[in-house]
């Protein structure tokens, strides 16, 4: 099994980048989303946490910037009915601590931003691994009132025409600068950031 890559990076492709290895080989690694978009250039030296998945046909790795988000896909992969692409698909569509805090907290509405999956899957998968994932779902800074308020934040954005993915990353920007002191100047902070 191949754990870890670490190599050149050769190309950044939506779906799959390449590294070569200081021995030559070149692997092909499929990444979701939210890792190419933390990729330095091509050139430059990089590390990949990767998982290897078998199946019938084909042999796949994927890979990931960190332990957390490597650890996540292991699991996401433990459920019934989730294979790899449509992990790679949940993981594309959040973040890792994101993703976790969503399956964690049983939220169906987060779930099903994620292509393929609708309510009845997104109970069934959040049921599955709840459990599983909840030392992966680490809390966002601040109280409850916080959380609360950034929740409101995001469902107003939605109802605004972001979709979920948008709105959740405009709030989490918002409140990376500091807590506003109401959900209403948080919604104004995270328009104002389009």
């Amino acid at each position: 099994m191949i754990s870890r890559l670490r190599g050149t990076l050769l190309t950044r492709e939506p779906d799959a980048v390449e590294v070569a290895t200081a021995g030559g080989v070149v692997y092909e690694v499929e990444v979701p989303l939210t890792v190419l978009e933390r990729l330095p250039s091509p050139g430059t030296e990089v590390e990949l946490r990767t998982v290897q998945v078998t199946g019938e046909t084909s042999v796949a790795l994927y890979g990931f910037l960190d332990a957390q988000e490597r650890a996540l896909f292991q699991r996401l992969l433990t459920a019934s009915g989730v294979g790899a692409k449509l992990a790679l698909a949940m993981m594309s569509t959040f973040r890792a601590e994101r993703l976790a805090r969503a399956l964690a907290e049983k939220d169906l509405t987060a779930l099903q931003q994620v292509s393929g999956i609708g309510r009845k899957k997104a109970e069934k998968i959040a049921l599955e691994l709840a459990d599983r994932v909840a030392d992966l779902a680490v809390a966002a800074p601040g109280d409850e009132s916080t959380v609360g308020g950034a929740q409101a934040a995001v469902q107003a954005l939605v109802a605004l025409g972001y979709t979920f993915a948008d709105a959740d990353d405009a709030v989490r920007r918002v409140l990376e600068e500091g807590t506003p002191d109401s959900t209403e100047e948080l919604i104004r902070r995270a328009l104002a950031l389009r």
